[in-house]
């Protein structure tokens, strides 16, 4: 076994679940990105895993993986970005462990991420919204758990990771209504609820009838509903939806779409930025930025508030000859 392996090894169990206690769909991104890097050293040079040494990952190999992620996996820009990340976070380890290694832990560590055009972001307006919760049928319980569900996200702008680990005990429909949840970066978060939010909500824990701990919006075995199962949930009620309101085939609506349509929604109501950062969970307000960008009443309000430039049309006509002589002394 090569000395990369341990140095691996101690990485994840040492650094990252020990040290840094880190989500496990971090655990989850950063071990799927070795599995992959893994896989490709081999290709390359014929070694299995457990004797790629430290030497052969240098930043040409790295930098090669990284075109393959796109060329030959058909990844995205943002896919290619997020495994580098994982490479550099284990690199950045490197430089403590191994030392005698710096020279290509800092060629590695400069393999810059890759830039890409951001589009502007897609949510739903009012009558894509109530088409969209009109979808589920309500008459069956897996209707009520999905309209449920889908109202909590479009007022709430809750991630789908935050969604999917809810618990009975994490709604608050008393005074001072709320959802708590645990968001990303293990920071806790609270969020209010409209008064039609909670009368949904409270009608659904009644027939949920769990405890505690147990999930909000289960699965059909009790569990809580994964990831996908709610990205297939939101896809399914959109295509529902487009026969109320044609519009929504134009637009790609997943769980994200409807935390977009929750912060628009708050924009439009004129909500300060900051707060809808808080509210949303983001680090920083540059991550809100994206919902002025894609504001476009925001932007007229402003155009109507500057003065207009006084350009006149037509063609340039220059002065008579004596009144340039003088303006030009």
């Amino acid at each position: 076994m090569s000395a990369l392996a341990p140095l691996l090894q101690s990485y994840f169990t040492d650094r990252l679940l020990r040290q840094r206690h880190a989500s496990p769909h971090t655990i989850v991104s950063y071990r799927d990105t070795f599995r992959l890097l893994l896989k490709f050293v081999k290709a390359k040079t014929g070694k299995p895993p457990s004797k790629i040494t430290l030497e052969d990952l240098d930043a040409a190999l790295i930098g090669s993986f990284l075109a393959h992620l796109e060329s030959d996996r058909g990844n995205s820009v943002r896919t290619r970005n997020a495994r580098l990340t994982a490479i550099h976070s284990f690199f950045s380890y490197l430089s403590l462990e191994a030392p005698e290694h710096a020279e290509l832990i800092q060629r590695v560590l400069a393999v810059p991420p890759k830039r890409f055009d951001t589009a502007l972001i897609s949510y739903l307006d009012r009558p894509e919204i109530e088409a969209l919760l009109q979808s589920p049928d309500r008459s069956t319980r897996i209707g009520r758990r999905d309209h449920a569900l889908l109202l909590l996200a479009v007022q709430t702008g809750l991630r789908v990771s935050e969604l999917a680990n809810l618990r009975c005990q994490d709604l608050h429909l008393g005074p001072a209504a709320h959802v708590r949840c645990d968001g990303k970066g293990r920071k806790e978060r609270c969020t209010p609820l409209t008064k039609p939010t909670v009368a949904v909500l409270r009608t659904w824990l009644r027939e949920r009838d769990g405890h505690g701990d147990d999930a909000l919006f289960p699965s059909s075995s009790g569990q809580h509903l994964t990831r996908n199962a709610i990205w297939r949930l939101v896809a399914k009620h959109a295509a529902s939806a487009t026969d109320r309101c044609p519009s929504i085939a134009a637009k790609q609506i997943t769980p994200h779409t409807l935390r977009h349509t929750a912060a628009m929604t708050l924009l439009h109501a004129g909500v300060d930025p900051a707060v809808i950062a808080l509210w949303l969970g983001h680090e920083s307000l540059e991550s809100t930025a994206i919902y002025l960008h894609a504001d476009m009443a925001i932007k007229e309000r402003a155009l109507n508030r500057t003065a207009p430039l006084n350009a006149k049309p037509g063609r340039y006509h220059p002065p008579d000859d004596l009144e340039a002589f003088l303006d030009q002394l």
